[in-house]
């Protein structure tokens, strides 16, 4: 006899997604290196950024810069596994600390349960993959850089001019596929 399992609540869902998306990295992870290795994992960067910045260009609000629509993307990445992330305006761009970074605090629990990661850390990864993405998709004079820093990093997405100032001339509509 079977019976009608229970509704999740929105708590478990999101635990759930959690979930099917990490198992999903990680076997792509693990079938790309065991396949193709390090070339496989720069390539599979490559392909990954390209589709990323192109759903960007097609998802990006009216009014918003590419930029601003990247860093808000990614500090709702992060936000999703419960980072300890804050975005600060500065004067040549924005600043986002992701003082704790739950996708390593949730990998870093996985592998005590048992799960065998292919990637020690998945921060190389992620910056590899978040830099290509900027620099498909954020306009042409913004550069985008990230510092490791302990259990987190800093995100920086920069002008080399003053704000309001638009050096190159170029009107904004973020940077095509390279």
């Amino acid at each position: 006899m079977t019976s009608e399992p229970s509704p999740l609540d929105p708590a478990e869902k999101v635990d759930l997604w959690r979930q099917r998306f990490f198992e999903a990295q990680a076997a792509a992870e693990e079938f790309i290196m065991g396949e193709y290795g390090e070339e496989g994992v720069a390539a599979w960067i490559q392909a990954n950024s390209r589709i990323t910045a192109e759903l960007l260009r097609a998802q990006r609000p009216a009014g918003v810069s590419a930029t601003d629509h990247f860093m808000t993307r990614l500090q709702r990445q992060l936000l999703l596994y419960d980072s300890a992330v804050t975005s600060e305006p500065q004067p040549s761009g924005t600043v986002l600390r992701n003082a704790d970074c739950g996708i390593l605090r949730y990998r870093k629990r996985a592998a005590r349960a048992g799960v065998v990661l292919t990637f020690s850390s998945p921060c190389p990864y992620c910056q590899e993959l978040n830099t290509a993405i900027a620099a498909r998709y954020v306009e042409p004079d913004v550069t985008v850089s990230c510092e490791q820093a302990g259990d987190g990093c800093t995100w920086r997405a920069e002008t080399p001019h003053a704000p309001g100032e638009d050096a190159a001339g170029s009107p904004h509509f973020g940077r095509a596929g390279g």
